[in-house]
C-alpha cells in the first residue's frame, strides 16, 4: 500500500555501506511491481502491491544503491528464474570451473561453495570433477532442483549467521563462489563479512556483478529492479571489501549482463601478487567519471530517452498495421515494459523457454508469456529481444523469423532494429 512504501523510504534513507545520508538521485524509474512476481491468469485483476524503484548514490562512498521496500523473503521465496534454462550462462559457468580447477589446482581434496547457487548450475561441473561442492540458495522451489540433481544445497539466506553454521560444519571454502548475489543483499556488510567467514585461511572468493560502469555508458537502466539493491563499481567493492579485511587481487572483464566484473580476492593477510588489472579498471572508471555526482544525474535523462523511443517504436508498428511480439520474460524487461508504460495493447504476447513463466503474466504489464513455438505460428513482423544481453544466442536459436521477413528489434542502450 501507498503509506507502507512511504516508512520504508523514511527507513531506509541512509547508505546501506557507510551510513550516510542518501538524497542524491541516479534514476528514478517510478512504482513498479516486483520484477520476479509473475502472475498467474486467473488472478490478474487481484492487487498487485508495487514500490518505488528509484536508485540514489552515496554521495560519500559512492554507492549507487536502491533502498529495501520489501524483505528478502518476499523476493526471493518462491523464485521463478532457474539459471540452467539459457545455454549460453551454462557455457559460461562450465568455462568458469574450468579455469578455476587450473588456475588455483582446486581438486578433490578441496571443497567449492556456491552463494546463492540456484539450480546447481555452476557446481554441477565441479562435481563431475570429483570436488566436494555446497550451495547455499534462499528459494526452496529453485534449491529443489539442484538437490534433485545430488547437488548438496542448503536452503537459507547467507550472511554471518550462515557463515558461521558452515565454520562450526568446517565447511568452509576453499574456492568460494559469489555470482550475481552481491547486488541482491539489503544488508551488505553482513553479508560480505559473512564471505570472509566462509572463507579459509588460504582460499579464494571470486564475485562476478554486473559492471556499473557499463551500466551507465550502456544505458542499462533496465537492470535495476527492487531485488538489486546495490550497483557496483570496481572502485566501491574494494572499498567494501577492504572494511572486512578482504583484498582484491584480479579482476577480469566478462561480456555476461552486458559487462559483468570477476574480481578475485582473498584474506588480507595473504600473500598474492595484485595484478594490474585492479588500477587499469580502477582508473578507467576514474576517467569515466564514477566519482562525479553529474554523471549520474545525466543517466536518468539518457534513460527517459529510451522510454519515449521504444514506446514511439510500437505505436507506430501497431498504427502501420505491423504485428509485434516479445522475446522472453525476464526481470529487466519487466523493469522496462513497466517504466515505458506498454502492456497488451502495444505487446500483445512475449515467449519464453522457462515453464515457470509460460501461462503466466508479466507483472505490471499484464502481457501473457506463451511457450516459444508460437513464433513460428503466428509469424509477428517484429520481435522485441527483451533479455537483450543474449540477442546472438536468441537471434540464432529464432532464425527462422527471418524466413518470412520478420525482424528483431532490441531496445538497449537504444532501440535498433535488426535485419
Amino acid at each position: 500500500m501507498p503509506g507502507e512504501a512511504a516508512r520504508h523510504i523514511e527507513a531506509a534513507g541512509t547508505c546501506r555501506f557507510c551510513g550516510a545520508a542518501l538524497s542524491e538521485t541516479m534514476v528514478d524509474l517510478g512504482e513498479t511491481p516486483l520484477a520476479n512476481a509473475y502472475i498467474a491468469a486467473d488472478q490478474a485483476a487481484g492487487y498487485e502491491p508495487r514500490f518505488p524503484l528509484h536508485v540514489y548514490v552515496c554521495t560519500t562512498c559512492f554507492l549507487a544503491q536502491l533502498p529495501a521496500h520489501e524483505t528478502p523473503d518476499a523476493i526471493f521465496g518462491d523464485y521463478a528464474y532457474f539459471s540452467s534454462y539459457s545455454q549460453s550462462w551454462l557455457d559460461h559457468a562450465e568455462r568458469y570451473a574450468e579455469a578455476m580447477i587450473e588456475r588455483f589446482d582446486i581438486n578433490p581434496t578441496d571443497r567449492v561453495v556456491e552463494i546463492a547457487s540456484n539450480d546447481g548450475y555452476l557446481l554441477q561441473f565441479f562435481k563431475a570433477r570429483g570436488i566436494p561442492v555446497l550451495g547455499i540458495e534462499p528459494a526452496a522451489n529453485v534449491a529443489a532442483a539442484a538437490q534433485a540433481n545430488d547437488i548438496p544445497t542448503l536452503v537459507q539466506f547467507f550472511g554471518t549467521e550462515a557463515a558461521q553454521g558452515l565454520a562450526n560444519a568446517r565447511k568452509t571454502a576453499d574456492l568460494l563462489v559469489a555470482n550475481n548475489v552481491l547486488a541482491h543483499v539489503p544488508d551488505l556488510n553482513d553479508f560480505v563479512e559473512g564471505l570472509r567467514m566462509a572463507l579459509k585461511w588460504t582460499g579464494v572468493l571470486t564475485i562476478e556483478f554486473p559492471h556499473l560502469l557499463k551500466l551507465i555508458e550502456q544505458n542499462q537502466f533496465d537492470t535495476i529492479y527492487h531485488e538489486h539493491f546495490s550497483y557496483f563499481s570496481l572502485t566501491v567493492a574494494e572499498r567494501v571489501l577492504k572494511v572486512h579485511d578482504l583484498r582484491i587481487f584480479d579482476v577480469e572483464e566478462l561480456p555476461t549482463h552486458g559487462g559483468s566484473l570477476r574480481i578475485y580476492a582473498c584474506r588480507d593477510e595473504l600473500d598474492r601478487e595484485t595484478t594490474s588489472n585492479v588500477a587499469r579498471i580502477k582508473q578507467d572508471e576514474a576517467k569515466a567519471g564514477l566519482q562525479r555526482m553529474d554523471t549520474y544525474r545525466d543517466f536518468g535523462r539518457r534513460a527517459a530517452a529510451v522510454g519515449r523511443d521504444l514506446r514511439d517504436f510500437l505505436t507506430n508498428a501497431k498504427s502501420a498495421g505491423k504485428s509485434v511480439a516479445g522475446y522472453g520474460a525476464p526481470a529487466k524487461g519487466n523493469t522496462l515494459l513497466n517504466y515505458c508504460g506498454i502492456g497488451p495493447e502495444l505487446l500483445p504476447y512475449t515467449v519464453d523457454v522457462s515453464p515457470h513463466k509460460q501461462g503466466r503474466l508479466l507483472p505490471g504489464s499484464h502481457i501473457p508469456v506463451e511457450h516459444p513455438d508460437v513464433i513460428a505460428e503466428r509469424k509477428p513482423d517484429y520481435l522485441l529481444v527483451l533479455p537483450w544481453n543474449l540477442t546472438d544466442e536468441i537471434i540464432s536459436d529464432m532464425r527462422h523469423v527471418r524466413d518470412w521477413g520478420g525482424k528483431f528489434v532490441v531496445p538497449i542502450p537504444d532501440v535498433k532494429v535488426l535485419p
